[in-house]
């Protein structure tokens, strides 16, 4: 039995990063790759195996980070690596790049490739290109559970002797097969089961000669190598990185530049030669291969009531009239419920760390001879920011992200994109910006990190600079907070939660909006250029496991972004403290700081509360709400000699000293505005700086929202004043 060891080539590698991806398995004795589609359920069987638990979103860009586990199985301990999901190895996408290159350069064990029992037309694309480069693999046809709901059924025994790998059936939801997969991974990875090289796609003649000329002369090379066909296929196309690896000997130790070179005069003249219909016709093939394997081992009924059930769903949310429509009405159902739900546990938050556990800690602390100084410091500070943070954010998040992952869930969400993908082409930006928006939706930082899904570096910037108009969690809670609070009141009762909900849905779509347009100017100015295209699967809808997705999102979710919002809370309360206790002259620093920048803020319908609560939460938008109160508590109570009154939490308590603080509702309108357009957070700025590597363009996408926010808060101030 061999010990695996690290595999030094795939630290070479010059198209991407393999030293963070690395076969360094320590203890292990076998390395896994974990390969498939988006929307197979790739990343449930990662987390059946290994036992992580791992977001199992489905968007592209959620592994290209590095992602394994570990688990062991009959004495023998594996290392799992969970590879990008990715439609085709034939292109140049990051993600794409980083699957390929970990099979054919870390030299897995076994490859185990995920796919969409339901829809293995599509997925057998991947599995026959996976093939090409190694043999040693094991096809797990996941979600079992939808095919037969779709009354699918397939002959896994004689599709596992046409490809010449075992074939597992299981469902990860059920834990269905999980027993038989690990079984199978086992005799692959020890020898016991021995792959058999499966009949390649059938080229055409003039094709199928030039990728057999070339193959043979590189079998004359190395009579080891056993993906030669997939390499000339390669090589024919010109691959750079492919033709470096063979030239450095990373692929064989009797291969190098010197006798690679004839070979590569032949592969360019038979690139002149097939012209550009080579891609296509390669392409055609391998669907050719992946249609003749579903005719001869899958049986189905494509008029079944599930197939005839999502068709009609799909004809409805994507229409090109009604989805615009529907989609809103959604996200307005997920405010108006968040809005309405929240208000009751906000209060009994408020009630009980304020009214019941502020007192106790002011109590305790005189009891402890504490010194006025650091209980001030710690109570009045660091314990009242966090409390505000808590009771203010807590209840819309966790009611809001359950609903939302449970649109995800079901496979609503690619269809927003598809909706959107016609507008972000017209407006001269790629139609996978549409899925980064909408992870930016959840977070900016995440939905920059997803930019790496877009092939085109010019369309990717334009990603990255436009990702901070989607609302981020953050920003959701002062959306819905000052929604409530001052334009729910201009209405009868009776309708201010739905005032309060169309107000936030214009905000998001306003911020929609903005992407667009600073989508349009900078691919007409800086970044000029056209669309290119791209295909976006719809997985099929699924029933939302609803009491793992309430877990999942309130774990994942709700408490991960609360608890951020804590870390952050904690120091900015104990600055606000510092600077609202030291004196110069004859009164504070955050006095002095809140009327220097007053007439500013005043100029653009803000004031200098907010603008210093801005520079105060740049690591956080989750604080922006906590430091307004605790800083406009400052200006109402305070005269000079300490924190300034005690602010309850209460909405009527809020509305009461924000008013008292000389709030109006234009200062609602422009603070909602401002909260869209405004810098991004800390952790946004540093990572879009990692994904660009450019000062310049991390200045740009820091700035420009700013920008915005005070343009568009003086026009609103003026066209106020003017029809006041």
């Amino acid at each position: 039995m061999k010990k695996h060891t690290a595999c030094e080539t795939c630290q070479l590698n010059p198209t991407s990063d393999l030293k963070q991806w690395g076969t360094d398995l320590g203890n292990s004795t076998y390395t896994i790759a974990l390969a498939g589609n988006p929307n197979t359920g790739k990343s449930s069987i990662f987390n059946a195996l290994t036992g992580l638990k791992q977001h199992t979103g489905n968007w592209p860009g959620k592994t290209v980070t590095r992602a394994e586990g570990s688990y062991s199985h009959r004495g023998d301990k594996f290392k799992i690596i969970d590879l990008p999901g990715t439609y085709s190895l034939l292109s140049t996408s990051e993600d794409e790049e980083v699957a390929r290159d970990f099979i054919l350069f870390g030299q897995p064990d076994v490859t185990v490739i995920v796919v969409d029992a339901s829809r293995l037309q599509r997925n057998f694309s991947l599995v026959l290109q996976i093939l090409e480069i190694s043999n040693k693999a094991v096809l797990c046809l996941n979600l079992m559970d939808e095919a037969r709901r779709h009354r699918i059924e397939i002959d896994a025994r004689t599709l596992s002797k046409d490809l010449g790998i075992p074939v597992i059936a299981t469902s990860a939801r059920t834990k269905e097969g999980l027993s038989d997969l690990l079984a199978a991974i086992h005799q692959v990875a020890d020898g016991s089961f021995l792959p058999a090289k499966m009949t390649s796609f059938q080229l055409t003649k003039q094709t199928g000669t030039a990728v057999a000329t070339i193959a043979n002369h590189l079998d004359t090379l190395d009579s080891k190598l056993t993906n030669t066909n997939w390499l000339a296929m390669r090589l024919i196309e010109d691959d750079k990185s492919i033709i470096d690896a063979l030239q450095k000997g990373q692929l064989s130790n009797s291969i190098d530049s010197e006798n690679l070179a004839p070979i590569l005069h032949y592969a360019t003249a038979y690139r002149f030669k097939l012209g550009d219909n080579y891609r296509n016709e390669l392409v055609e093939a391998i669907y050719a291969k992946a249609s003749k394997l579903v005719k001869d081992h899958v049986s189905t009924d494509s008029d079944s009531y599930s197939f005839r059930v999502d068709r009609s769903i799909d004809h409805i949310v994507t229409h090109r009239i009604w989805g615009f429509p529907i989609m809103f009405m959604l996200l307005g159902l997920i405010l108006w419920l968040t809005i309405t739900g929240a208000n009751y546990p906000s209060q009994m938050l408020s009630t009980l760390l304020l009214d019941y556990v502020y007192p106790f800690l002011k109590e305790a602390s005189t009891d402890m001879d504490i010194p006025v100084w650091l209980g001030g410091f710690l109570i009045d500070g660091i314990y009242l920011a966090t409390a505000w943070v808590i009771s203010v954010m807590l209840p819309p998040m966790a009611i809001f992200f359950p609903l939302f992952t449970l649109l995800e869930d079901f496979g609503y969400l690619p269809r927003v994109a598809f909706n959107l993908d016609r507008i972000f082409k017209k407006a001269g930006a790629h139609g996978k910006q549409a899925l980064t928006m909408s992870m930016g939706f959840g977070c900016n930082a995440a939905g920059v990190v997803a930019t790496r899904i877009i092939n085109s570096p010019r369309e990717k910037l334009i990603a990255i600079v436009t990702n901070n108009f989607s609302l981020c969690n953050g920003r959701w809670p002062t959306q819905i907070l000052i929604a409530s609070l001052f334009l729910g009141i201009l209405v009868p009762a009776k309708w201010s939660s739905s005032v309060a909900m169309f107000a936030v849905i214009f905000i998001a779509i306003l911020g929609i909006a903005f992407t667009f347009l600073t989508s349009w100017l900078l691919s007409k100015t800086l970044l000029k250029g056209e669309s290119s295209f791209f295909t976006l699967e719809l997985p099929p809808y699924r029933p939302p496991r609803f009491f793992q997705t309430l877990y999942t999102s309130f774990i994942d979710r709700t408490l991960i972004v609360l608890w951020r919002a804590i870390i952050f809370a904690a120091p900015a309360g104990a600055i606000i403290w510092l600077i609202c206790n030291i004196h110069i002259a004859d009164q504070n620093i955050a006095l002095w700081l809140i009327h220097g920048l007053n007439p500013m803020g005043l100029f653009i319908g803000l004031n200098g509360v907010i603008l210093l609560a801005y520079i105060v939460a740049i690591p956080a938008n989750e604080i922006v709400i906590p430091t307004i109160l605790m800083l406009t508590a400052l200006t109402v109570g305070s005269t000079g000699a300490g924190t300034g009154v005690l602010f309850e939490g209460s909405a009527n308590e809020v509305s009461t000293l924000l008013h008292a603080g000389g709030w109006t509702t234009l200062t609602a309108i422009n603070l909602m505005l401002f909260s869209l357009l405004h810098n991004p957070c800390s952790t946004t700025i540093y990572t879009i700086y990692k994904e660009t590597g450019s000062r310049k363009w991390t200045a740009v996408a820091t700035l420009l929202p700013v920008f915005y926010g005070l343009i568009v808060c003086f026009l609103v101030t003026k066209v106020w004043y003017f029809f006041a």
